[in-house]
């Protein structure tokens, strides 16, 4: 699908595993958050803006009283702060992965008539 804005930075949520494959440990979730946030330089370099969904979503989950990675807050919180931000990007990239917040994301994504990319290199390239 093309920009409806052409030459116009996309604002891209780069969605993948989170906390899917960590078994609630907190060194392999913090692994699964720096491969996705480090895709944002890539997105970044081919001219648009990236975000991650728990870039917004952690600060509402602690502040709604969340503790723990997956307890009744996190769960309350997570999909749906992801859900609302779709309402604002541009495009998903999909990175590798079981994630079923991923999966929901691209499935959105798609319902909403974003494009969906499964590599950075996808993403169309602007002009600096």
């Amino acid at each position: 699908m093309n920009d409806p804005v052409p030459n116009r930075p996309l604002l891209v949520l780069i969605a993948g595993p989170y906390l899917s494959g960590t078994d609630g440990d907190p060194a392999r979730i913090a692994a699964n958050l720096a491969r996705l946030e480090a895709l944002a330089l890539p997105v970044w370099e081919r001219g648009h803006l990236a975000l991650i969904g728990e870039w917004l979503a952690l600060p509402i989950i602690h502040a709604a009283g969340g503790r723990s990675h997956g307890d009744a807050v996190f769960k309350a919180y997570q999909y749906p702060v992801a859900q609302r931000l779709l309402q604002r990007c541009d495009a998903v990239l999909r990175l590798p992965g079981a994630s079923t917040g991923a999966d929901q994301d691209v499935a959105t994504a798609r319902a909403l008539g974003l494009p969906v990319y499964f590599d950075v290199d996808e993403l169309p390239r602007l002009a600096a």
